[in-house]
């Protein structure tokens, strides 16, 4: 069964997003690219523009399945905060557009792609270079993270049938599992 697959790793300063055509076990490029926000003078205003770029991806390629990387826990809780606003109005894009979402943590789409958890962002995008049979742009990473993300996806599995049976697991899951730590 053919899909498309949006990648999207998130970002307040770059946004990463990359496209894939996965049907079996091959996947085709169809585009990845970098939103970038630093331009942007306002939170607010940056964004609204995810919201917009995020939704005129989703327009024009009509993915089947969106996949982003979950933010990872660092010490800036402000940082934190800002990257978690990001992420959340590029998952709001797609849920407007009832498109099924789905997170993988950092080391579980480096582990998917490379074989390795800890890999580097450029052993990420070599991987990507020889399982897409293309040349992909070094100052691109950000991109690269987000085809990163798409491809993990595709090796997973992962399906609109085992997204509503609960066989992923994601926030709807951890909330039916954990009622009295969400409010």
């Amino acid at each position: 069964m053919e899909k498309i697959i949006l990648g999207i790793d998130p970002g307040t300063r770059h946004m990463g997003y990359g496209l894939i055509r996965a049907s079996g076990s091959t996947m085709q490029l169809l585009q990845f690219g970098v939103i970038n926000l630093t331009k942007f003078s306002t939170h607010e205003l940056k964004l609204k523009k995810i919201f917009e770029r995020i939704s005129a991806l989703l327009d024009e390629f009509a993915p089947d399945e969106v996949a982003l990387e979950a933010p990872f826990y660092g010490k800036n809780v402000q940082s934190m905060l800002k990257l978690g606003r990001a992420q959340g109005v590029a998952m709001a894009a797609a849920l407007a557009k009832e498109i099924p979402i789905v997170e993988y943590p950092p080391k579980s789409v480096k582990m998917s792609v490379t074989g390795n958890g800890n890999a580097s962002k450029e052993q990420v995008a070599y991987m990507l270079e020889n399982l897409l049979k293309t040349k992909l742009e070094s100052e691109f990473l950000d991109a690269t993270d987000a085809l990163g993300v798409a491809v993990c996806h595709h090796f997973h599995g992962n399906n609109l049938h085992a997204h509503k049976t609960g066989t992923k697991k994601g926030w709807g899951a951890f909330v039916a599992e954990n009622p009295k730590r969400v409010k």
